[in-house]
């Protein structure tokens, strides 16, 4: 519940701030290049701020600490590892935060490679082996690595763009037909009831199979993470950490943020719209040297 209320207050503040932009700047959203610049703004704004308070959401969203100074020795070697594998990739140390969970997950963020986080759940730490809990920090450094958290932003920002302009485009074009009007003014004279829904319509349809496009990208990206988890820990460490994942229980949503588990299931339509690919693909990736 915490996270999608944090959600809704991230997207409100970006709609407040864009449109007191578009008050003052006087742009039109009916001409073609307002709707473009609007598009763009709310489309990329949206995006880019989710990116700079990512781990100030991500944090709050599973309820974590970050260990500012490790108490027991599982924090002294978990901000150990994490340490010497940021080094290793040339990173600065990205903050360590631990939150309580029974699953096995851990998820890294943050708005660049040298001003991130990386979470770990007492499950994770609790249930894998320090060589296999090893891999699976290194996954989560290469993410930070290769940037893909800003790249999956940029990613996000151009299709959020496109459902924007195409939803409003449509949805000017059928209100136009069914006013009988190409006056745009005429929207506000009975018409603007049509042009809401059915842009509202329009924008869950693409944004779907908007989501579908991103989800792609974001499990394409997963396989390179494996790899350059292999690199730096060893093929076998992460290989033995993903058949770990496979004999535990499915993470359950109440519990974790579907998003950053590292697991994924295993059905072809659920795949979709799964941010991580089914284990098996995975590790068959890394037995056939897919993306070393």
């Amino acid at each position: 519940m915490m996270r999608i209320i944090l959600f809704m207050l991230t997207n409100l503040s970006v709609m407040f701030i864009f449109g007191i932009i578009l008050s003052l700047t006087g742009i039109q959203s009916h001409s073609i290049y307002g709707l473009i610049i609007i598009s763009g703004l709310f489309g990329f704004g949206g995006s880019i701020f989710s990116l700079l308070l990512s781990k100030w959401i991500a944090i709050r969203s599973v309820n974590g600490r970050i260990i500012h100074y490790p108490s027991n020795e599982s924090e002294i070697w978990l901000t150990k590892t994490v340490h010497q594998q940021a080094k290793k990739m040339g990173l600065i140390p990205p903050e360590v935060a631990i939150y309580d969970a029974l699953d096995m997950n851990a998820f890294a963020t943050g708005p660049r490679r040298n001003s991130s986080l990386i979470a770990v759940s007492t499950g994770l730490l609790n249930n894998m082996t320090k060589d296999e809990a090893e891999a699976v920090i290194a996954h989560e450094i290469s993410h930070i690595a290769n940037g893909d958290m800003v790249t999956m932003t940029l990613v996000q920002g151009v299709v959020n763009t496109f459902v924007i302009f195409v939803s409003r485009i449509i949805a000017q074009l059928v209100t136009s037909i069914i006013s009988g009007s190409k006056d745009a003014n005429d929207f506000k004279n009975g018409h603007s009831a049509i042009y809401l829904v059915t842009y509202i319509v329009l924008e869950l349809i693409f944004g779907i199979f908007a989501s579908i496009i991103t989800m792609w990208f974001s499990r394409y990206r997963e396989f390179h993470a494996d790899a350059g988890s292999a690199k730096l820990v060893g093929r076998n460490k992460m290989i033995a950490a993903l058949e770990r994942f496979k004999t535990s229980c499915e993470p359950k949503e109440s519990s974790s943020i579907l998003a950053f588990c590292i697991n994924g299931k295993n059905k072809s339509i659920i795949n979709l719209f799964m941010s991580h690919p089914p284990l098996k693909k995975r590790i068959e990736a890394l037995y056939n040297n897919s993306y070393l």
